[in-house]
This record gives C-alpha cells, sequence and structure tokens, in this order.
C-alpha cells in the first residue's frame, strides 16, 4: 500500500532521507526535515504507524527546526527485523542510532516519543546516546507498564480476564482488511476520540492498516508484556507529557504515573476528549508543547556543532 497520504496530510519532502545501522545490523530508515544548522526534534512514532504519523508537527517546526524522523523497525520504509528484532532493547538500539548518526557529538534536541515511541524514549533512559544528545523530552499518549490491564478498549469490567481479551487483540494475526467505513469507525473508537475530524480518522487509519501485518503483531506481543517503569526514574532531563482525557489504548492514568515519577517532570497536559492519536487528533497543542521545550532548552547549534553523519548506509 502507498505510504502517500491524501489531501494534503503529507508531509513535506525531506531535505535528506538515509538508513542507519542499528545495534543488531537492522537497517532504520530516517528523513530529515529543515535548516541543519536550526535546533533539532526527534520524533518517534508508536505502533502500527510510520514517519508520516507526524505530518502536521513536520510541516510546521521544519521552517525553523531541523526535525528527524525515523520508522521503527518493521513500519514504514524501515524492514522487518530478523528472529529476535522484537525488543525493547532494540527499540532502544534503533534509537541510539538514530542519534549518532543525525547529530553531532553533544549536540542537544528534544527528544518526543508518541505511545510505542515514549516507550523507545523511556527504554533508553540509561543509555548514553540519550543522556548525551537529549536537552529535553516529550511524551504523548504512552505508558510504562500494565497497558493490557489499564487498556479500555474491551467495554468489559477490569479483571484477568479482560487483560487477557486484550492482550489477544494486541497480538491478534487477522489482517486490518482494506480502509472503508467500517474499519475506520472501528480505528476512531478503539484511537480516537468521539469529536475527531474525518479526515484526520482517515488519515490516521490509512497509516495503521499500511503496517505490515507482521510488524503488528510481532510489536503488539512485545507491547503485552512490556514493564519499562523503573526506566522512568532515569529520565533524567526535563520532560513534559501529553495525554487526552479519552484515551482508551493508553488512558491518562499512564500519563499521571509517569508524571509523578519522573525526576524533572514539567508537568502533565490533559487534553479534554483527545483519544490516543494526539499529535493528529491536536497537532497544534502537540507542536506548541515542542516549540515551547525548544525554545527554552535547545540553544541553536554553531556551525561547527552543526555537522552530523547523514551518510546513507547502502550496505
Amino acid at each position: 500500500m502507498s505510504r502517500l497520504l491524501h489531501r494534503d496530510d503529507a508531509p513535506p519532502v525531506p531535505a535528506n532521507e538515509l538508513f542507519v545501522r542499528s545495534a543488531d545490523g537492522s537497517r532504520i530508515h530516517v528523513e530529515l526535515h529543515g535548516p541543519e544548522d536550526a535546533p533539532a526534534v526527534v520524533l518517534a512514532h508508536g505502533w502500527t504507524c510510520n514517519t508520516h504519523f507526524w505530518a502536521a508537527q513536520i510541516r510546521d517546526l521544519a521552517a525553523d527546526h531541523r526535525v528527524i524522523a525515523y520508522d521503527q523497525r518493521g513500519h514504514g520504509l524501515t524492514p522487518e527485523p530478523g528472529p529476535g528484532g522484537y525488543s525493547v532493547n532494540a527499540l532502544a538500539d534503533d534509537l541510539e542510532a538514530v542519534l549518532a548518526a543525525t547529530l553531532a557529538p553533544r549536540r542537544k534536541a528534544v527528544l518526543a516519543g508518541h505511545s510505542m515511541g515514549g516507550m523507545t524514549l523511556m527504554a533508553a533512559a540509561r543509555r548514553p546516546g540519550l543522556r548525551e544528545h537529549a536537552a529535553a523530552v516529550l511524551l504523548c499518549s504512552t505508558g510504562s507498564g500494565r497497558l493490557t490491564a489499564e487498556a479500555l478498549v474491551l467495554p468489559l469490567r477490569a479483571s484477568a480476564f479482560r487483560t487477557r481479551l486484550t492482550a489477544g487483540v494486541l497480538g491478534a494475526k487477522a489482517p486490518l482488511g482494506p480502509v472503508n467505513s467500517v474499519s475506520k469507525k472501528l480505528l476512531k473508537y478503539a484511537t480516537m476520540g468521539v469529536g475527531s475530524a474525518p479526515e484526520r480518522v482517515d488519515a490516521c487509519a490509512r497509516i495503521v492498516h499500511a503496517c505490515p501485518r507482521r510488524a503488528r503483531v510481532g510489536w503488539g506481543q512485545v507491547l503485552a508484556d512490556l514493564d519499562v517503569t523503573a526506566d522512568v526514574r532515569e529520565l533524567r532531563v526535563p520532560t513534559a507529557v501529553i495525554a487526552g482525557s479519552g484515551d482508551r489504548l493508553t488512558p491518562p492514568v499512564h500519563a499521571r504515573a509517569i508524571a509523578a515519577a519522573l525526576p524533572v517532570g514539567l508537568g502533565l497536559t490533559e487534553l479534554a476528549g483527545v483519544g490516543h492519536m494526539t499529535p493528529m487528533e491536536a497537532p497544534e497543542a502537540v507542536t506548541a508543547k515542542l516549540r515551547e521545550l525548544t525554545t527554552r532548552y535547545v540553544a541553536a547549534p554553531t556551525a561547527a556543532t552543526a555537522a552530523t553523519s547523514e551518510k546513507e548506509d547502502v550496505a
């Protein structure tokens, strides 16, 4: 399926694209937008999404920021990993590889992660690469553990039975099928607020349905057992949290727990009526928070520190 979105939802053409090698040899697709010598922002998308999920943020920020967006392994243009390639450690490895390839030594950036992307940042909290390059962090609609126990996608009373069913949904092998009125209603119910605009539901559905089934299943199984709660306390940079009050996948209880545990927390913003897909449902709020963080914590690099190692890995 084409990764191009309908109407004007596609992000601008990148200034450069490259593949970087992760620790296990996986090739990670990276897009670079905006001026090379501008304050940098790194965007990590969530489960079943790709770089186009950040279209609104890229369009806005690329005018005066260096925006680095990458496809998580198995998503978008990043190939599916080999055996053993689905793990929380692999997510952290990939992030470190992207930071090392696109930011000069000691160059700082704001790192933002949505859903599984936020879990990636938490999983990498102890990593030297994150500590070297992170000036501040934005966690959007994410959780650090108990994802299946707390999820509200299934309209059942909280119980071990609901938890098992939710885990089964995350790892379901059935294909998602075509994007149509029925599939969009289901996706909206599970992932977006009731007031989401039809065009944003359509754009989100096309992104999610483009995710390869094996990647969706593989990462769904990882998320069912994920626990990076201890890593939250190691995220020792200024960190803001955003959540939608109507999020069924990672309800606000997760965001509140993360915000309370952060060593350098900047507070929690709860967006009324918004669901799980905050960067697409409330793009202005997410972009404004990113701008606030870069203005406060990231100085424009000097000519010496702006240089990057943007060499495409063709091996």
